[in-house]
């Protein structure tokens, strides 16, 4: 990724599902109040649950924004200090990462998070990494990694 491109799709793909939340809390919220007002025991404890539903899921969709303009900041950061890795992956006719290709790129980068694991850059490049080997759950936790680590320098 360069400095100068963004994933617009994506973006846009977030903002759609945004609206969607905001939707779907919406309608969770007229039907979680009309419950709470029936005055009946089950429908309070109904319309209670009805109303934390969204509220815990506007707030992991917060949560995720932000990360992901914090991740977009870091990314911006080290294409400046021309640090941010060059894809040179091998790729399948269909555009897909090659698999042997990601592992070997991943190891440098896991070697240099273990040679440096206070360095927010490496484990920047080393969530890159994990997302071109296809491991979603460890580059998301590689980035707040590197989140916390540029926060507190």
């Amino acid at each position: 990724m360069t400095a100068k491109s963004r994933p617009w799709k994506a973006i846009l793909g977030g903002l759609a599902v945004t609206a969607l939340l905001a939707l779907y809390a919406y309608v969770l919220g007229v039907l979680g109040f009309d419950l709470l007002r029936s005055g009946s025991a089950v429908g309070v404890v109904l319309g209670a649950a009805l109303l934390l539903i969204p509220l815990f899921a506007v707030w992991a969709t917060v949560r995720e924004w932000l990360m992901g303009l914090h991740v977009d900041r870091m990314s911006q950061q080290l294409a400046a200090e021309g640090a941010l890795p060059v894809d040179t992956l091998e790729r399948t006719p269909g555009g897909r990462v090659v698999r042997a290709s990601a592992d070997a790129q991943f190891e440098q980068y896991q070697h240099a998070v273990e040679a440096n694991p206070e360095s927010w850059r490496d484990w920047f490049r080393l969530a890159l990494a994990y997302d071109a080997c296809g491991d979603r759950r460890r580059a998301r936790a590689s980035f707040r990694k590197a989140a916390a680590l540029q926060r507190a320098a």
